[in-house]
């Protein structure tokens, strides 16, 4: 097991990057990202070992984590400290008792992502999603039904933002994720890898629970309220999934999850 380092000093320089949490936040950790809570952290170090920096946690803990210790490379320090401590170096009071910082991976570009997909695959293409716990919620879903990749659009929120690592369950360390470059045409760039694209529509003649699923699928989901653009719209094939009292529209992370489950499993 891993040497737990004690630190009684909150302004102790080895934890500098775990300071002022929220703050940080906001102006970013320059290729960093803060991980939190017990679960996230299994799934941090089980799926991207090497990209674990150091672990910051509430010396009570450490029994209960001694096989995630063991689990570590060899070299990733393990910081041990009080819970107030914890609480001064954070910035706030944090009962999960348990921090990574990990280092970001190097940023994939989607025609990448798409040429690397086998030739039965399901992506998701996000645009315009700048909401943390949707995101979250979809990459979540993303892993839950086995997504060949996720590709962002550059007005998407961070993937490694800490509440989005959170709510995602640690699924946005994990799925392979992908960004458009600026101005790129996302409907060409599937076609052209051969994916069929599909967006969700409640003005659609399709339904959801007709659709023969393609075996190249590329699921497009935009922001809550606006949606997808029009020009993306007509491009694409749209599909609607029917409901009851009137209701024509989903949470956009409870759609994904939806539409997921039917690609994986219609006809099953």
């Amino acid at each position: 097991m891993a040497d737990l380092i004690p630190i009684d000093d909150p302004n102790d320089p080895r934890v500098a990057a775990y300071r002022d949490i929220k703050e940080r936040d906001l102006v970013g950790r320059q290729g960093l990202f803060i991980a939190e809570g017990e679960t996230v952290l299994r799934a941090f170090v089980r799926d991207a070992p090497q990209r674990v920096a150091s672990l910051l946690i509430d010396g009570k803990r450490a029994g209960k984590l001694a096989d995630l210790f063991d689990a570590l490379p060899d070299g990733v320090p393990v910081y041990g400290v009080g819970q107030a401590v914890l609480d001064a170096i954070a910035g706030f009071h944090l009962h999960r008792g348990v921090l990574a910082v990990g280092a970001k991976p190097e940023p994939l570009a989607a025609d990448a992502l798409l040429a690397r997909a086998g030739q039965t695959a399901v992506v998701l293409v996000l645009m315009g999603i700048a909401n943390h716990d949707n995101l979250g919620g979809i990459f979540r879903n993303a892993a839950a039904f086995g997504v060949d990749g996720v590709i962002l659009d550059g007005d998407c929120c961070d993937p490694f933002y800490r509440k989005a690592i959170r709510v995602s369950s640690g699924a946005t360390l994990s799925v392979p994720t992908a960004w458009l470059a600026p101005g790129e045409d996302v409907v060409a760039l599937l076609e052209r890898h051969g994916f069929q694209g599909l967006a969700l529509s409640p003005a659609a003649d399709e339904t959801l629970a007709r659709l023969i699923p393609p075996a190249r699928s590329a699921v497009l989901l935009g922001a809550e309220g606006p949606g997808l653009s029009a020009a993306v719209m007509a491009r694409v094939r749209t599909v609607g999934i029917p409901m009851a009292g009137g209701f024509d529209s989903l949470n956009v992370a409870t759609t994904s999850g939806i539409v997921l489950h039917h690609l994986r499993f219609a006809g099953t």
